[in-house]
């Protein structure tokens, strides 16, 4: 399909620099079956789903995956070049693939030096920019020191407005999360609360949880002018056997499972069998979802609203239908609603 079918125009002051607070406070857009569009705050989801419902959330916690480090002068005479870095994924017990800004200033070779005494060597360099950085200690020595002196790693469209803060750190994760590993923010899940979380348990809702740790491929823009040409970037995904079989049992039983967030769809959907049938499996997924792709799994998808011609706008087009969603996003747009990572939520029910 042409990437241009999945533009729009989005005002640059709907864009969510600050979550909502409380969290629950947010607004809420539930889009049915049928395409009635319905305005709503995120404190009424209890009103919106059955009892015997399944959510699976994704349970991935952030690393402060943003760093800076200096590149001492190559010329003795000649300044430092002070870097940005952000870490994409871990590639061994001392390894991690980056993007650094200024780029284009750095090469195989070259050293890097981070705050608490943490240094890097460039060892390689791709083609598009990312680098591959071995750090001088490795393992939990690593991890910690990457605590100490990152912090969390906001979107560009956030952090080309502000730095991050203190705030961030509790912002920018969801109260659910557990397992380290994510350079993004499953943000689908920042909207609940343990006060939400306790009303679905009294309605009768279920949950469930996987893990897929969020790369910052997610915010990467289609350059491709057909989305045959976009080719995704990997991201590590784990289904327990606990979820597996909550999830199997749920849709035997003809329960609705609701995946919360695009992450838990697509690890949902690239476990499932033709059949429907999820497995409960671990590693890497690529999966790209656009309009045509039969789901498996999942019958209804909590998501933030997305980037004009993303990978997620065109995995919520693929579940709704592409008019429907161009016209939910005209209404939110129309009436305010504010958009990505921090922005506010949307309720979707897999159109026949």
């Amino acid at each position: 399909m042409r990437v241009d079918l999945f533009d729009f125009e989005l005002p640059e002051e709907l864009i969510a620099l600050r979550p909502a607070r409380p969290r629950d406070s947010a607004r809420l857009l539930h889009v049915g079956a049928d395409g009635a569009i319905e305005d709503r705050r995120v404190a009424d989801a209890p009103a919106l789903f059955r009892r015997g419902d399944l959510l699976v959330f994704n349970d991935t916690r952030v690393i402060p995956a943003a760093l800076k480090a200096v590149r001492p002068s190559r010329d003795p005479q000649g300044p430092a070049v002070r870097v940005a870095l952000n870490l994409l994924a871990r590639e061994g017990a001392d390894l991690w693939r980056a993007l650094a800004k200024p780029g284009k200033r750095l090469k195989p070779g070259d050293g890097l030096f981070f705050g608490e005494g943490l240094f890097a060597t460039i060892e390689s360099k791709s083609a598009d920019g990312e680098l591959l950085l071995r750090f001088d200690r490795a393992g939990a020595a690593l991890d910690a020191a990457i605590a100490l002196i990152g912090a969390p790693p906001l979107p560009p469209y956030i952090a080309g407005k502000r730095a991050p803060d203190e705030a961030d750190r509790v912002d920018y994760q969801t109260i659910f999360a557990d397992k380290d590993g994510a350079v993004a923010a499953p943000t689908a899940g920042l909207h609940f609360t343990d006060a939400l979380l306790a009303q679905l348990d009294d309605a009768g809702v279920e949950r469930a949880f996987v893990t897929l740790h969020v790369g910052a491929g997610t915010f990467l823009p289609v350059k491709a002018e057909d989305t045959a040409g976009h080719v995704m970037h990997a991201e590590w995904r784990e289904i327990p056997a606990a979820a597996a079989e909550a999830i199997n049992r749920a849709k035997s039983e003809g329960r609705r499972v609701i995946a919360v967030g695009t992450t838990a769809l697509r690890s949902l959907e690239s476990a499932a069998g033709e059949d429907g049938r999820v497995r409960a499996e671990t590693g890497d997924t690529a999966i790209f979802i656009t309009p045509g792709y039969r789901f498996r799994v999942v019958d209804g998808l909590w998501t933030n609203f997305h980037l004009p011609r993303s990978t997620l706008f065109m995995l919520v087009s693929a579940f709704a239908g592409l008019d429907r969603m161009k016209a939910a996003y005209a209404h939110a747009i129309a009436r305010g609603y504010r958009f990505y990572s921090y922005g506010d939520a949307s309720l979707l029910w897999r159109a026949a």
